[in-house]
């Protein structure tokens, strides 16, 4: 069974475009939403039947999100046992090195600009959205 991408996104445009990049690799990829990062915990950790769900085969992580900030989220994904080793993309418009280093620091398995260039940021959410599907081998 193909395990989905768990897509945490509050910028309704970003998503679109995500989305689309996704949706433009036929069926290869699945992937649910979450729009905030209390709605990512809830998804992974705390909600009803979070125990029993299916973990996704990767996360892809805004930064700055409404509610709970994805640092955060990063934060309670790598401390919970079930979620420790999940492969976390965090997405973000800065170019800080503070901000990479932040999310390096915090657990994130890679660190990925937003680009302004929308087929660039959709190439790029394709490759990444590929390698975790199909090439990565994840812990037992």
């Amino acid at each position: 069974m193909s395990r989905p991408l768990l897509l945490v996104e509050d910028n309704a445009q970003d998503e679109f475009f995500i989305v689309k990049a996704l949706t433009d690799l036929s069926g290869e990829v699945l992937w649910e939403v979450a729009r905030d990062g209390e709605a990512a915990i809830e998804r992974l950790l705390t909600g009803p039947g979070s125990a029993a769900r299916i973990l996704p085969c990767a996360v892809f992580l805004d930064v700055m999100l409404p509610r709970v900030n994805g640092l955060e989220v990063l934060r309670r994904i790598r401390q919970d046992s079930r979620t420790r080793l999940l492969p976390v993309i965090m997405f973000s418009s800065s170019a800080e090195p503070r901000d990479l280093l932040a999310c390096y620091q915090s657990g994130a398995n890679a660190y990925v600009q937003k680009s302004s260039d929308i087929q660039e940021f959709q190439q790029k959410i394709q490759s990444l959205a590929l390698f975790w599907i199909q090439n990565n081998t994840p812990p037992p």
